[in-house]
């Protein structure tokens, strides 16, 4: 424990050092814990009594969020707090309007976890995912607060199954339930005597589905994509340009379709950088020349689109509804550190394509299995695949089906989550 409380403080003064520098999400971090005992003495209600929901970042958070927003509709008496670890969750979302206070989580050590739940003194909390923080969950343990974790999954290669795991098996005793995503999640915890845990699926799925039904019309891809009633009246795309969508894309992406895209037929565009600058978009723009166009110059003038092949979104927070517009999708982030929301895409039936790196999400292997995802591991791969999506309508049409019909099977793990925490 003595070096794990090491880490956190090492982890801490790393972040006042880079603060320093031009790491803007250091700065945002660090500015943010400096302040949250001042934010939360000033929010919290002193009569404590939170529903305190703990997200990692913006993933986490669209995971947790059907689970809160079904929480408020259910209990509007009850108070929500919600607290994120990452800057790009925070940022984006410090205004949500499902929680009664947004802060983020001060740092892992004894003395702050004390002084957190003296001030929000939960009636319940509840971690999304992977968050596994010990000497919190020590702590609410010692204070005898119901404690759950929701849409976990775990793989064999984690800390708990390992011989040095001891101290991380012993933080999975703290929780009074854990609420799975998978079967294979359930064994491996009861192969180390974890027995309190119940398959109950993934809340992803309950959140794309809602985006789903509340989507609304994006003008300026109405007007690039043309308009869904024109798109459902020509799914086969005979009369109108394929909208091809990345999402989340990063440089190793586009260095697998962007030259396609740049000198395909009857073909355009959008494409949604997981991150980017000014340099970024720079590059990208000269990639493709003057006929990509940033989202933000053609909010300013809307005639920049009438010769566009290419639409990138310079913005957050619009991916999950461009969706709609796409007649095959590709998802980022699989020829780098991990696959991206592939759920996102596919729940509006499209085919949904992805890089290798995606063994550590089990929608990105059963939507393989099912037909309506395709993995492909380089340019080549990429081109046998685009080919025949682009030549053969109707094989796209199906492979968009067996995606809907996936996500369409994995509804419901909120309502099951929700039912054993308030009943």
């Amino acid at each position: 424990m003595l070096l794990y409380d090491a880490g956190i403080w090492l982890y801490r003064q790393g972040i006042r050092i880079a603060s320093k520098t031009r790491n803007v999400k250091a700065r945002q971090l660090n500015a943010g814990l400096n302040g949250v005992w001042d934010k939360l003495r000033s929010e919290a209600d002193a009569g404590g009594g939170y529903v305190w929901i703990h997200a990692a970042s913006l993933g986490e958070f669209e995971q947790g969020r059907p689970l809160m927003e079904k929480i408020r509709r259910e209990h509007p008496d009850k108070k929500i707090l919600l607290t994120f670890f990452s800057p790009s969750g925070y940022e984006v979302r410090k205004n949500y309007g499902g929680a009664d206070v947004i802060v983020y989580m001060p740092q892992d050590t004894r003395r702050n976890v004390r002084k957190f739940l003296d001030i929000v003194r939960p009636e319940m909390a509840i971690f999304v995912k992977y968050e596994f923080w010990l000497n919190y969950l020590a702590e609410l343990k010692r204070r005898d607060i119901p404690t759950y974790l929701i849409s976990g999954i775990f793989r064999k290669d984690q800390a708990f199954f390992r011989s040095y795991g001891g101290y991380y098996r012993k933080a999975l005793r703290c929780f009074t339930k854990l609420y799975l995503q998978d079967e294979g999640s359930r064994r491996l915890l009861e192969g180390i005597g974890i027995r309190n845990s119940a398959v109950t699926g993934d809340t992803r799925f309950d959140r794309v589905s809602d985006i789903m039904r509340g989507v609304r019309p994006l003008p300026l891809l109405d007007r690039f994509c043309a308009t869904a009633e024109e798109r459902r009246a020509d799914r086969e795309c005979s009369h109108r340009a394929l909208i091809f969508m990345a999402g989340s894309s990063w440089p190793a992406d586009e260095a697998v379709y962007g030259e396609w895209l740049r000198e395909s037929e009857g073909v355009k565009g959008v494409i949604a950088p997981h991150e980017f600058d000014e340099e970024r978009l720079r590059k990208m723009i000269e990639f493709f020349g003057n006929k990509a166009v940033l989202l933000s110059d053609a909010t300013k003038n809307p005639s920049l689109l009438n010769d566009a092949k290419v639409l990138i979104i310079d913005c957050f927070g619009l991916l999950s509804s461009a969706y709609t517009y796409a007649d095959i999708a590709y998802v980022g982030g699989g020829f780098g550190a991990g696959l991206h929301n592939i759920n996102e895409a596919a729940v509006y039936g499209v085919p949904v394509i992805y890089g290798p790196n995606n063994a550590k999400f089990i929608e990105a292997q059963e939507m393989k299995t099912l037909g309506g995802g395709i993995e492909v591991t380089d340019k080549e791969s990429f081109g046998n695949a685009i080919d025949l999506l682009t030549r053969d309508a109707g094989h796209r049409l199906e492979k968009g089906e067996k995606s809907a019909a996936y996500i369409r099977g994995k509804l419901g793990a909120t309502d099951k989550i929700y039912a054993e925490l308030f009943r």
